[in-house]
């Protein structure tokens, strides 16, 4: 976690950037992704996607990663991956991520993006490398050795950033870490070798993060998310499932009644209202009325995307041609960067 010093200047810019976007939306150019390891979920939709897809349609341009390789930093397999790398696709376009305004494309397609990793680790050093809570955080909880994949983490990260010229990049606090060493990376090689990498900044996210139904964070291994796929009758399912408490009154207490408290924050991000107001409409209707309330919440909100989900499950044609010409457009741009970075390493023979 970045200190409160570094996280206080980090807000004042990600706010000036936020004042400046409507009127300059050109001068930003946006790197972001995820991994391909299953569906997206609810959490990923407001935490992200809902904001992607604002500034793809604001006019900044807009750039979203499928880490296919990243998928390996903590697991030891890559069963499902192409179906995954698909799905996402889906979620992306039925979200409203339009290709003709946002690049997707994968990690493993675009391999001069990667190879500016070999420059990139010569800025680094191992302790900075080391020190990254996130890396910290990743091995303690995959129970895995320190791969090098895992500790270069933050490395690839910055490819990632910096082959497309990315400025601006949407994160939670937790991600800052990520954002100074590629703020530190392009800082060294333009003092090294000559301009050529802009300053990043985080654009942080005002969105509260989205607990998943039993109260814990949001993931699919916990079995707790929503998928943006799932149909009327299996959301219905998982939230009858969730485990609520015996208390009758319905009352919004996240630390003392997270299944509760759960289920209300997914309703109220839903509707737009207060989840304190949804406690107090339910009243002593229990959990019973709490989940009803939540289930209409989150298939009325998300009906239309889910029927154009739908569509694109029909035309998988489409979903490939997406990102194969995503991937095109990434080449183009990875291999001019490259090349820029050759000619300022004096490295063009």
């Amino acid at each position: 976690m970045p200190n409160e010093g570094s996280y206080e200047v980090a807000q004042r810019r990600s706010d000036a950037i936020r004042a400046d976007l409507p009127e300059n939306p050109g001068n930003y150019t946006m790197l972001t992704g995820d991994r391909p390891t299953g569906h997206l979920h609810l959490g990923h939709y407001f935490g992200t996607l809902k904001g992607r897809v604002e500034l793809q349609n604001m006019g900044v341009r807009t750039n979203v990663l499928i880490a296919d390789y990243q998928v390996i930093t903590d697991r030891d397999t890559t069963d499902h991956i192409q179906d995954n790398v698909y799905n996402m696709v889906m979620d992306y376009l039925a979200c409203g991520i339009d290709p003709d305004k946002t690049m997707i494309y994968t990690h493993s397609a675009v391999p001069a993006a990667n190879q500016l990793m070999l420059p990139f680790l010569s800025l680094v050093s191992e302790a900075e490398l080391q020190r990254n809570p996130t890396v910290k955080a990743e091995m303690e909880a995959s129970g895995h050795e320190l791969t090098g994949l895992l500790l270069t983490y933050p490395v690839h990260q910055a490819c990632d950033i910096l082959f497309c010229k990315g400025n601006v990049v949407p994160v939670g606090r937790d991600q800052l870490p990520h954002i100074e060493l590629t703020r530190l990376i392009a800082r060294k090689f333009n003092n090294r070798y000559g301009k050529v990498f802009p300053e990043v900044d985080a654009l942080l996210s005002d969105t509260p993060l989205l607990p998943g139904l039993d109260g814990r964070k949001m993931s699919k291994s916990y079995g707790n998310a929503i998928s943006i796929s799932m149909t009327p009758e299996e959301t219905a399912k998982r939230i009858k499932k969730s485990q609520t408490d015996g208390e009758r009154m319905i009352t919004f207490d996240p630390e003392n009644r997270p299944g509760v408290s759960g289920l209300l924050s997914t309703a109220a991000i839903c509707t737009g209202r207060d989840p304190r107001e949804i406690a107090d409409e339910i009243g002593m209707g229990g959990s019973g009325a709490l989940k009803k309330y939540t289930t209409e919440a989150v298939n009325n909100r998300f009906a239309e995307i889910r029927e154009r989900r739908h569509a694109y499950e029909n035309e998988l044609d489409y979903v490939k041609d997406v990102l194969h010409e995503g991937n095109r457009r990434a080449n183009e741009i990875a291999n001019a960067t490259l090349a820029e970075v050759r000619e300022a390493m004096g490295m063009v023979y």
